[in-house]
């Protein structure tokens, strides 16, 4: 069979092609720089961020942190505006200084009242703050004893296991332990 297109002869279609190809890559790419095909204009060169093209961790983190931040105070301001919409309690212009004793609860104030709600206060915080201590000491005593445990049982195994791996001097296993074993767990199956 006859090669319709040697290499000495080409029918213009290969040509076509690459014409096409050269012209689409520079289509794309003036379209990719801007409308006027020089390359960028000055403003978007002065305007475009060059990061370099590395991988950097820190400034990665930087940037999280900041938008984070960011994140809080917007919170913040929008707190404090949803509070100038709440009316104010008299409390900010008549000020009042407490009279502590020595276990420093608040006994009365400047002007002779007692004050309830601190006391009050001071008590439900302690009471909470207590059973929470209280739990966490639990929790920890808990999960102390399954240490324990797993402790425990994992010297056993080791124990165990070197039992059965010790061998005679010809090579053979000792037997001794392997009949321990196996009278253990019949006993163990049948209780």
């Amino acid at each position: 069979m006859k090669n319709r297109n040697p290499k000495g002869r080409n029918n213009g279609s290969d040509q076509l092609i690459k014409k096409k190809n050269t012209m689409m890559t520079k289509k794309k790419n003036m379209q990719r720089l801007g409308s006027k095909g020089g390359g960028l204009s000055l403003e978007a060169f002065a305007n475009a961020k060059s990061n370099g093209g590395t991988y950097n961790p820190s400034l990665i983190k930087k940037q999280r942190e900041f938008y984070k931040n960011a994140k809080y105070v917007k919170k913040y301001k929008k707190y404090l505006k949803q509070q100038d919409g709440q009316p104010n309690y008299p409390s900010s212009d008549t000020k009042r200084e407490n009279i502590f004793d020595d276990t420093g609860a608040v006994v009365r104030d400047k002007k002779g009242k007692k004050n309830k709600n601190s006391s009050s206060l001071e008590l439900l915080y302690e009471k909470k703050h207590e059973e929470q201590e209280n739990a966490r000491m639990e929790r920890e005593a808990i999960i102390q004893a399954k240490k324990e445990d797993r402790v425990r049982a994992e010297s056993r195994r080791k124990e165990l296991r070197e039992k059965m791996l010790k061998r005679t001097r010809s090579g053979q296993p000792v037997m001794k332990y392997r009949i321990e074993h196996l009278l253990e767990t019949i006993q163990g199956s049948k209780s």
